[in-house]
């Protein structure tokens, strides 16, 4: 009797043993809980590699591709007659000059992040043209050519020269059919880039932009529109909310490329300069100083400019003697007689405020 009470005893603590190892135990929760803990502590050293944007210098804005930051600034004169609308390439130059001209106005479009093939139609430069340009570190110049005075000075300057008779095929000019001349020469920038001499420098960054979330001074106004008379033209430039741009009117149409885009831009510069004269032909003096408008993200900030030095850019600031930051992005300079501009306030009417 007792050896088969001994055996029972026996049998039961067996049977405990065996329910407890096909049971969850202790010890398997403690082997999950260390695991856990150990996978948790890899996340936790875990860093992250935060790769810095590459930015464009003309436009303080991403670049679309890292390749093209090396290469030269490329300016391109191009024709605003009223036989040469609408223009190939003005919304995709980085920067945008806009000068008088004999009776007229002419635009020096600098590309350097992005290009447009064709580019045009291209007419002739101006003595202007090397001072207002010299700060883009030898740029490529394409130009249709001009007359003695002009093109010796031209070829003594820092730019390089891509006159349609020196870059001819090899820089893509032709002749369009749709057009007539002298305001049918278009050129491809792709091509042009090509003729870059081996010690070609990228341009320098020309202005200052805000950083991201950076707001424009308080004291700002909000911008509806302005109006600025140049010679021979009427310009407008209003402020888009729904695209967050400013866009452009000449003579009260709609300013509109060859694709039928609005020319648009995040910032139009308005500088006012002291016009003197070569011959027939205006002559900006862009080394010195003077009164700035500077239109960005919807306002104005008003201020004043200086340059003394025709191959540093311009320095913009405001009443209060601060740096006028830009919004990233491609930018219009509107270099104007003194005092033919107006601002039009955000709500009013812009017809009832005439060109100055």
């Amino acid at each position: 009797m007792r050896n088969r009470k001994s055996r029972n005893l026996v049998a039961l603590v067996v049977a405990g043993l065996v329910f407890a190892s096909c049971s969850g135990s202790s010890d398997s929760t403690s082997t999950e809980s260390v695991v856990d803990s150990s996978v948790a502590s890899a996340e936790e050293t875990t860093t992250t590699t935060t790769i810095p944007i590459v930015r464009a210098p003309l436009t303080g804005a991403q670049a679309p591709d890292e390749s093209v930051i090396g290469r030269p600034a490329l300016v391109v004169k191009i024709d605003n007659h009223p036989k040469s609308r609408p223009q190939w390439g003005l919304n995709q130059a980085d920067i945008v000059f806009e000068e008088n001209v004999e009776q007229l106005t002419r635009f020096a479009a600098v590309y350097h992040s992005q290009g447009s093939d064709p580019v045009g139609p291209i007419r002739s430069g101006r003595i202007q043209d090397i001072n207002l340009l010299a700060s883009f570190n030898g740029p490529l110049f394409a130009w249709s050519g001009g007359n003695a005075q002009v093109s010796a000075a031209i070829r003594k300057s820092t730019m390089v020269d891509l006159s349609h008779s020196s870059a001819n095929e090899a820089g893509g000019f032709r002749r369009e059919s749709s057009r007539v001349a002298p305001h049918n020469l278009v050129a491809e920038t792709s091509k042009l880039w090509t003729l870059a001499p081996a010690d070609a420098k990228p341009p320098v960054p020309q202005f200052e932009y805000r950083a991201d979330g950076e707001t424009v001074p308080t004291d700002s106004k909000p911008a509806g529109a302005v109006k600025i008379s140049m010679d021979g033209v009427d310009i407008m430039w209003e402020w888009s909310p729904e695209n967050l741009t400013f866009v452009r009117s000449q003579d009260d149409k709609p300013h509109v490329d060859m694709q039928d885009v609005r020319i648009n831009a995040p910032n139009v510069v308005v500088v006012s300069v002291v016009y003197t004269r070569s011959g027939s032909s205006p002559v900006a003096k862009s080394v010195g100083s003077g009164e700035v408008w500077v239109y960005t993200a919807g306002k104005l900030i008003q201020g004043s400019w200086e340059r003394l030095d025709p191959f540093k850019p311009f320095v913009f600031k405001d009443t209060k003697g601060a740096v006028i930051k830009l919004t990233p992005g491609r930018t219009w300079v509107e270099v104007i007689r003194a005092k033919s501009a107006a601002h039009i306030p955000e709500g009013i009417d812009t017809a009832s405020v005439p060109y100055p």
